[in-house]
């Protein structure tokens, strides 16, 4: 088994080859990919969630990060995986991690206007006061995308 096929496994969605990989090649699980992704890290950007559980029950950092610093969390606050998010939280993935740009998850769902992943990350311990590197906060990306239900969260 090699690196590309666990990456292809994820790709076609295949939950016996990924475990077939694992139980092989362990050491595959923190792997990373051409861009840079480990497998946790893709199958949160396709919204995986089962194959999600799988890498996270052997043992997947869940707070690995891509070249730019995003960590899994972060990418599913883009794209509004709840059922993802909340496995990660439960797996101690940090609420509070920054990428490069300054970003932390609760800025990106606040963005996105994910309310749902807005009031998780704030239960986890996000902090809402941490700032972008332009010097915004999740609550002013909030205003600046008239999400009235994410504004709601943050000025509670």
């Amino acid at each position: 088994m090699s690196q590309e096929a666990l990456f292809n496994a994820i790709r076609n969605e295949d939950k016996e080859q990924l475990r077939t990989i694992l139980k092989s090649e362990p050491g595959l699980i923190n792997a990373t990919d051409p861009r840079g992704s480990t497998p946790l890290l893709l199958t949160t950007y396709y919204g995986l969630e089962d194959m999600a559980a799988i890498l996270i029950g052997e043992g997947a950092d869940v707070d690995a990060r891509d070249p730019s610093g995003n960590t899994p969390l972060m990418g599913v606050c883009f794209k509004g995986f709840t059922g993802i998010a909340s496995l990660l939280l439960e797996h101690g993935a940090d609420p509070n991690a920054i990428n490069g740009n300054h970003g932390t998850a609760l800025i990106y769902a606040a963005t996105f206007a994910k309310p749902e992943i807005v009031k998780l990350l704030l239960e986890k311990g996000a902090d809402k006061t941490a700032k972008d590197n332009r010097g915004y906060t999740a609550l002013d990306h909030a205003k600046m995308q008239d999400a009235k239900e994410v504004i709601s969260l943050l000025e509670a």
